[in-house]
Formats: structure tokens, sequence, C-alpha cells
């Protein structure tokens, strides 16, 4: 990952956040998050996920990390879909992903 590359959710076809990357932890990639509007209808599923990794319950956050890919796409910063991904907004106004050219196995 190259600093500063400028990834982007979306929400029903619409742009919601960039994340803009700051480095990474193989095969975690980390970014600065700019919400736009639309985010806030998804933050409360992030608020969730990041509590639930807190409590340590997992069955939950694979719960709400399911919930986001049905909410969420990601697009690469060329604008390509990206095909499967695990991503994490938090609090304090950072992101973690890791992403995959194919669908992840359930």
């Amino acid at each position: 990952m190259i600093g500063g590359e400028v990834w982007r959710l979306h929400h029903e076809g619409r742009e919601i956040a960039r994340l803009t990357v700051t480095g990474g932890d193989f095969p975690w990639v980390h970014a600065t998050v700019e919400t736009l509007p639309g985010f806030e209808d998804v933050r409360p599923v992030f608020e969730a996920l990041e509590q639930a990794l807190d409590d340590e319950d997992y069955e939950r956050a694979d719960d709400l990390d399911g919930r986001v890919r049905e909410l969420l796409t990601m697009t690469f910063p060329d604008g390509r879909p990206v095909a499967e991904f695990l991503v994490r907004v938090y609090a304090d106004g950072t992101a973690g992903w890791r992403w995959h050219d194919e669908p992840f196995d359930d």
C-alpha cells in the first residue's frame, strides 16, 4: 500500500467515506477516515462492532462484519470494486481493513 491512497466506502450506491491510507500491518491496511453524508446511517454498526471486539465477543463481531459487508461496498483507489473485505471504522477517526480479489469463503 502506498500512503495517501484513498479507498472509498459506499452505501446504497453513494460514497459515504474516504479512507486515506496511513500504513499497514499485513494483512491489515490502516487509514484516517473522512466521513461524508450518509455515513451516519451505518455508524451504529461500526460502533457495535468496535464494542464487540473490545468485549472479545467474537461471534457477535463476526455477525457484525457480515452486516457491514451486506450494507457496504468498497472501491480501490482506481475506482474498481473490492470483491471482499473486512473493514472497521473506529470512533477515533481511523479505520483498518483487509481485502481480497475474490469473495471470502463463508
